[in-house]
């Protein structure tokens, strides 16, 4: 079971599961020592919770865990992304440093400021980033060592209205955003998020890396390794939820069994006829 008071869990699942679901953005904790170099009053901090948060992702991926056919891994972040964010790039290669959304954030969702512009980020860096990285990339050898390979499934939610931090938010807003790679993310990837997620929400229910393209792949395999596959699962928050912050409702289990198809076609050898892996 997940452990909340740890930075971050690994959840395991079948033994030769090649499947990983990775949950960064699903909490709202923050540690005493973090909330202390944070600017916001407790009420705006609140705020900026209920919008930065992916909520019920957690909950999401659980249920999802519990459904398929094969139990998938989960790699849950019990962190706010406002500790560190651990899908950004720690460096210049960021584009979200231009809106202060590093990997060590210091403007709110709503270009206010969240921490002083002059702080280090190495200490957090070092105590929660590089951890977590270094848990992910094991987490991610681990299933190539049991299955031969390993597939990334990110998951995480956005808001129906864009927020001013979105750097490409004037696109479409489709129900479901699929994000890609091109050199991790296989047509046989694609098409199987296509159809579990598009049987329940149309094909016009489904877009591809808008409002939010990419996936997380750990550096250590990024472009590198093909071994590992990865997809990111956007979802709009109102398909399933109250915005902003509010609770879950019935979509959550559509959203579910649709998770949990994918998992089910991914679990499959890479000999099986309905799909193959390269």
């Amino acid at each position: 079971m997940s452990d909340p008071q740890q930075p971050f869990t690994l959840i395991p699942g079948a033994a030769d599961s090649p499947v990983l679901l990775h949950v960064p953005h699903g909490s709202r904790r923050i540690p005493h020592p973090v909330r202390a170099g944070i600017t916001l009053d407790d009420a705006a901090l609140e705020r900026e919770l209920n919008h930065i948060t992916d909520a019920h992702t957690a909950e999401l991926a659980a249920t999802a865990a519990k459904l398929a056919p094969v139990a998938p891994w989960r790699f849950v972040n019990n962190l706010s992304r406002l500790v560190v964010d651990p899908e950004r790039f720690p460096d210049e290669r960021e584009e979200m440093l231009a809106v202060g959304m590093g990997a060590v954030y210091t403007r709110t969702t709503h270009r206010g400021p969240l921490r002083p512009p002059e702080d280090d980020p190495t200490p957090l860096l070092e105590a929660y980033f590089h951890p977590y990285a270094a848990a992910m990339t094991e987490a991610v050898e681990a299933r190539i060592a049991a299955a031969g390979r390993a597939v990334i499934i990110d998951v995480h939610s956005y808001p129906a209205e864009p927020l001013p931090y979105e750097l490409h938010g004037t696109g479409p807003r489709p129900p479901v955003c699929l994000g890609t790679d091109p050199f991790h993310t296989p047509p046989e990837l694609l098409a199987a998020a296509e159809t579990a997620f598009g049987d329940r929400f149309g094909h016009d229910g489904i877009g591809h890396d808008t409002p939010f393209a990419g996936t997380y792949v750990p550096l250590r395999h990024y472009g590198a390794d093909r071994r590992v596959t990865a997809l990111m699962i956007e979802i709009r928050r109102d398909t399933y939820m109250t915005e902003p912050g509010g609770p879950a409702g019935p979509g959550l289990d559509t959203l579910a069994e649709g998770l949990a198809e994918l998992v089910g076609s991914l679990s499959r050898p890479s000999s099986s006829p309905g799909i193959r892996w390269t």
